[in-house]
């Protein structure tokens, strides 16, 4: 993307139909570093990369709770998600005061959809430069939901945004069709593994991610640190194992004389 003409103000159109302002926020998510959700029948997962400025620093928080059914995960600016998921708690404390029951995850989708898009149409503001993954659950069960900066929302069975997060999406659209019956467990192994594919190589350990859980029965909470290392030494997921087993394919297609470098994916995704 490239500064033009059309691109100053958010209320702004080009000849193309297109919104500059409102798509550099939609970049600016793609920045930010990877968050991923994915849901059965029972529960909902989410996860999220850590990433320090720097060595001396610590990491900013990437997963809120909302209430006891809703928590959401962000990518892109947080600061503009802090503001987001303290609106998003505000609603579900008034709902709960107002009705005594727990705000549908739906409905409050609906209200964080329209307050973004009130950003895109008046010149005195600016889009909300971060994507929220929304899980909850309702009577009428689990539900995981993507509001975008444009002020469009979309309900998922897996998604994930961020930085890398194509890697991720490849390994949930794989997946996908098992998640409906899989067990909480069998969620939280799956969300790990999707996290693995954006770090590209770098080695999975639980100080660089955050896993939270919310289902029937489990009010929405994030696991601890010591829980995420136990489930990624259990799983075997840190990939140890994965290059011995590439070698013996890689010595078989030199003895046939063929190059190992013919039908090999690219690795940067």
């Amino acid at each position: 993307m490239f500064r033009n003409q059309y691109d100053t103000d958010v209320t702004t159109w080009s000849p193309a139909g297109r919104l500059f302002q409102v798509e550099y926020a939609m970049e600016a998510v793609k920045q930010g570093s990877a968050a991923i959700g994915l849901r059965s029948k029972t529960h909902i997962v989410l996860g999220c990369v850590n990433k320090a400025n720097s060595e001396l620093s610590s990491h900013q928080k990437k997963i809120f709770k909302v209430d006891d059914h809703i928590g959401v995960a962000i990518a892109g600016l947080t600061a503009d998600g802090r503001v987001l998921s303290r609106y998003m708690r505000n609603e579900c404390i008034n709902y709960s005061f107002t009705y005594e029951s727990p705000l549908p995850v739906g409905r409050l989708v609906v209200q964080l959809a329209d307050k973004a898009q009130v950003c895109t149409q008046r010149s005195w503001k600016r889009p909300y430069g971060v994507g929220l993954l929304v899980a909850g659950l309702d009577e009428s069960g689990a539900h995981l939901y993507y509001n975008c900066p444009s002020g469009n929302y979309f309900e998922y069975q897996a998604f994930a945004i961020g930085s890398r997060s194509q890697a991720a999406k490849t390994y949930l659209e794989r997946r996908f069709e098992n998640f409906a019956d899989s067990s909480r467990d069998d969620l939280v192994k799956d969300a790990l593994m999707a996290i693995r594919e954006t770090l590209q190589g770098e080695t999975l350990k639980s100080s660089i991610c955050t896993v939270a859980v919310v289902g029937v029965g489990e009010p929405f909470h994030i696991l601890d640190l010591e829980t995420v290392q136990q489930m990624i030494d259990a799983f075997e997921i840190v990939g140890e194992q994965e290059g011995p087993a590439a070698e013996p394919d890689a010595a078989a297609a030199a003895d046939q004389g063929g190059s190992t470098e013919e039908g090999v994916a690219p690795m940067d995704i």
